[in-house]
């Protein structure tokens, strides 16, 4: 989720990834099951849920199976993705979600509207996360539950090893932080949630694993495009940070890794799950 104008010239809150195709494609794998399954004990039935940086929708939609009758908004910066997700629902069927284009840091709804907030990989791109929390809270029911998620780019695991891979973890972290986003977000996630005034607070953690055939087509044919069709393409070499052949050399590396029969990579995710 993109947010609005940066509260100051050095906090840009600038989406990194961007919506291109590729970046749409490894969104739409995301479910309940394998990207919130920290929050399932937390659902029922009947239940009001906001889903903040809903994206294209997929995990709205699964949350809006496994609470209806209850009804799930899912808010996201982009309008052209609010559309998508839409769309999405109305050929899935999903009566009981509805997207609307919202601010993070400024939600159009009244304060204890929601029994759950839920938000997955939001946090890391915003310049002021605490802030966005409060608001979180803002809107959370007496009891409530806040449920965010977030990968650590800090401990990405990758084999075999790869110079263009370390390179490109480098640059991604460069280009995120550049965008005012924190891309170790993870570790910060509990403190950030004790900091905006949440109580009963519990971490956890999970995990992408990328090793399969198709799990490294998928995610490496992703990143082989998102390195120089991409917002991270364009940020990159806006900052200073790349260039075009550097970024080539990056693509070439994902396709490398993406064939090697050995090829592994892993991604650690902190989850917080805490109450208003």
């Amino acid at each position: 989720m993109t947010a609005t104008t940066p509260k100051d010239p050095t906090a840009r809150d600038a989406y990194t990834h961007g919506h291109h195709e590729s970046v749409l494609r490894s969104h739409t794998w995301r479910t309940v099951e394998n990207s919130a399954a920290y929050l399932l004990p937390h659902l029922r039935e009947g239940l009001a849920v906001l889903d903040v940086g809903s994206g294209p929708g997929t995990i709205s939609l699964d949350l809006a199976r496994r609470v209806r009758p209850g009804q799930v908004i899912g808010v996201d910066a982009s309008a052209e993705i609010v559309a998508q997700a839409s769309g999405l629902a109305a050929s899935s069927g999903v009566e009981n979600v509805e997207f609307r284009v919202g601010d993070a840091y400024a939600l159009e709804f009244d304060d204890a509207s929601f029994d759950v907030v839920h938000a997955h990989q939001v946090l890391q791109h915003l310049a002021h996360p605490i802030d966005a929390l409060k608001e979180f809270r803002r809107v959370l029911r007496p009891g409530g539950v806040l449920a965010v998620r977030d990968v650590d780019y800090g401990g990405v695991l990758t084999s075999p090893a790869s110079d263009a891979l370390t390179r490109w973890l480098e640059l991604y972290h460069a280009v995120h932080a550049w965008n005012g986003g924190e891309p170790d977000a993870g570790r910060h996630l509990k403190s950030w949630v004790r900091a905006a005034g949440f109580t009963e607070v519990t971490a956890t953690g999970s995990v992408w694993v990328f090793a399969s055939d198709a799990e490294r087509e998928w995610w490496g044919e992703s990143w082989a495009l998102r390195a120089t069709e991409s917002a991270f393409a364009a940020h990159a070499i806006e900052s200073g940070h790349s260039d075009v052949g550097e970024l080539q050399r990056i693509s070439a590396g994902w396709r490398e890794w993406t064939a090697d029969s050995d090829g592994w990579m892993l991604m650690p995710h902190a989850e917080v799950i805490a109450r208003a």
